[in-house]
């Protein structure tokens, strides 16, 4: 009877219990880390799906500024027939302007439907060689918040400010064939959102930093069915490399917007007097993504020998650092990363060179700012002067942006010395 209840036992008795002493080590090990690589991938989708914006000092240096990209979803960076707006879109692109230089103003009332007295305001202006193969540009932008009324604690008034923004630029394009040329610009930016004031017990001031742009384009042709060309252009722009930037003391410094921008712009002529362009363009901010912070069960941060605890990448890093690290320091993963580049399309049509109609839309994801709009301009030309104007229509209601309108003024002053 012993005999058979040893042998029920042993018939009985998993198969783990059988193995050495090592494979079992080895089985736990691979079980723990099939267990961990699920919990992550888990955590990773949980955290794509939130709200996390990437958010950076001085954000007026990316609103668009001129009327015709507007007017094209915010599209601008490998632009047909450029002109002085381009010093900041592309500066390697103003050397294939149909004139020698320009000038051009632009004008926006930001947020009317919050507030009524903030503006952003822009000028630029460029001049190019006798030979056309390279051109100097520059460009003012400059941003006023309105009139703030400021209190204490206890709600008495203790004084007003306008807060202003403002950028100066200046920059280079040269060509090195038909095909390729290269800009670079220099940029000094400004900033003064609360005057010298005791904020919170902070002693506030305005900030100041200096960046600059690397650009390129590519152009060419491409011939179409029935002997026809088409041009094909295309656009990289590295813009405000620059340093960080604070309000307070330096060691609360904070990036300024760094982006990547890429083009691409595609024209064809229907006949003598039409012609189409379609552009596209895709950005990212090159800063690093905010880590979702763990938090204890009381509330409190959740801190290992006074670290505070984290999931992601440590923000906290330089600017060069900054920069290749905002391509994989998503906390949730690649599909968060892929959610941080935004969008531009737009089309242009033009009619005898004189008059324009464009179409376009704007796409950023909702868990990085949630910005969705469609755009429309109109231009003209009228001797030596264009007039453009454009007006931005969310897609959700009651958006702050709502019917935004931007104007823009240019004059080819090249054109002055044409013999016509």
């Amino acid at each position: 009877m012993i005999s058979k209840s040893k042998q029920t036992i042993q018939k009985q008795t998993p198969i783990f219990a059988k193995l050495p002493f090592m494979k079992k080590v080895s089985l736990f090990i691979l079980i723990g880390a099939s267990a961990m690589a699920s919990m992550a991938q888990i955590s990773k989708s949980d955290l794509a799906g939130q709200l996390n914006t990437v958010t950076t000092m001085v954000p007026f240096l990316t609103i668009t500024p001129d009327s015709r990209s507007a007017g094209l979803g915010d599209a601008g960076v490998a632009l047909f027939s450029p002109d002085a707006n381009s010093v900041s879109w592309n500066m390697s692109n103003l050397v294939n302007a149909d004139k020698k230089s320009g000038f051009s103003l632009s004008y926006a009332p930001w947020l009317r439907q919050l507030v009524s007295d903030v503006g952003f305001s822009y000028l630029s202006g460029y001049s190019k060689s006798k030979n056309g193969n390279s051109v100097i540009g520059g460009a003012i932008r400059y941003f006023s918040l309105g009139n703030i009324n400021f209190t204490d604690f206890e709600g008495n008034p203790i004084g007003n400010f306008n807060p202003n923004e403002f950028s100066i630029e200046g920059g280079y394009g040269t060509r090195f064939s038909k095909k390729f040329s290269m800009g670079v610009n220099l940029r000094f930016i400004y900033s003064n959102i609360a005057g010298n004031r005791v904020i919170n017990g902070a002693n506030t001031k305005a900030g100041v930093s200096g960046a600059g742009d690397v650009n390129l384009l590519y152009r060419t042709k491409i011939k179409m069915q029935g002997g026809k060309n088409s041009d094909f252009n295309f656009g990289v722009n590295i813009q405000n490399i620059g340093a960080k930037m604070t309000y307070t003391t330096r060691e609360q410094r904070d990036f300024i917007p760094t982006n990547l921008k890429l083009g691409a712009g595609w024209k064809y002529e229907l006949d003598q007097y039409n012609k189409v362009g379609v552009y596209a363009d895709v950005n990212k901010l090159l800063v690093p993504t905010r880590p979702f912070y763990l938090v204890g069960y009381d509330g409190s941060d959740s801190t290992i020998n006074g670290v505070r605890q984290f999931i992601g990448n440590d923000p906290n890093v330089s600017v060069i650092q900054g920069m290749i690290q905002s391509f994989y320091d998503a906390p949730g993963g690649m599909t968060e990363e892929l959610n941080e580049w935004t969008g531009s399309f737009g089309t242009e049509y033009w009619y005898d060179n004189k008059f324009a109609a464009r179409v376009g839309a704007f796409y950023e994801n909702k868990n990085k700012g949630g910005r969705q709009y469609a755009t429309f301009g109109l231009g003209l030309k009228y001797q030596k002067v264009s007039i453009d104007l454009a007006m931005l229509v969310p897609f959700a209601r009651r958006h702050p942006l709502q019917n935004q309108l931007r104007f823009s003024l240019l004059f080819d002053m090249g054109a002055f010395s044409d013999k016509e």
